[in-house]
């Protein structure tokens, strides 16, 4: 005996609603919904801030920026998910470690920065871990680091061909960083 036969309902229809459904809801979700991450979009006032910071251009005596250097690089990345600002300068001295920070303790001190160690590794000594400080409160949060560099770092991080400033003394980077809506942040959050 033969097996009934019923007439077969397309699965086209309702996959296809069911799958619109799915991709209505979550655009609408995607599109309504905050992003938990910052992005770079109307940063310009924030970075031109950045840019103004008095301690960028305050240096230990004999300090010079390198030609094509010599001015601040400053930027909004955000290619991690989280945007962050920053404005740097990069000099080179002739003179030691040691006196670029004792340079940087006092005069960000002055200027309200308060220096923060490392609760990891308190033991580096900053002539080699460089410095990090804090200022300001939450939404106008600002951190200042100071890093040593050499020709090789330049090379690689800037495409840079150091000149004689940096066959002897010490190459430092300095940066003022910021989230872009100014949120507190830490040097080792």
């Amino acid at each position: 005996m033969p097996l009934p036969t019923r007439p077969v309902r397309p699965l086209a229809l309702p996959v296809a609603l069911l799958l619109a459904t799915a991709l209505m809801t979550a655009g609408l979700t995607g599109c309504s919904a905050l992003s938990p991450f910052n992005t770079c979009d109307d940063t310009q006032a924030r970075l031109k801030d950045l840019r103004s910071q008095p301690i960028l251009n305050s240096t230990p005596e004999g300090a010079t920026a390198p030609e094509g250097l010599d001015s601040v690089d400053s930027r909004c990345v955000d290619d991690s998910g989280d945007a962050w600002l920053y404005a740097a300068r990069v000099y080179a001295f002739p003179g030691s470690r040691q006196k670029v920070v004792d340079f940087y303790r006092t005069t960000a001190k002055a200027d309200g920065w308060h220096l923060q160690h490392d609760p990891v590794d308190p033991n580096t000594p900053e002539t080699t871990a460089g410095l990090c400080f804090t200022k300001g409160g939450d939404g106008e949060a600002l951190l200042l680091t100071v890093q040593f560099t050499t020709a090789d770092d330049l090379k690689f991080e800037y495409d840079y061909d150091a000149g004689p400033e940096f066959d002897s003394g010490s190459g430092f980077e300095i940066e003022v960083g910021s989230e872009t809506d100014g949120a507190k942040t830490g040097c080792f959050d």
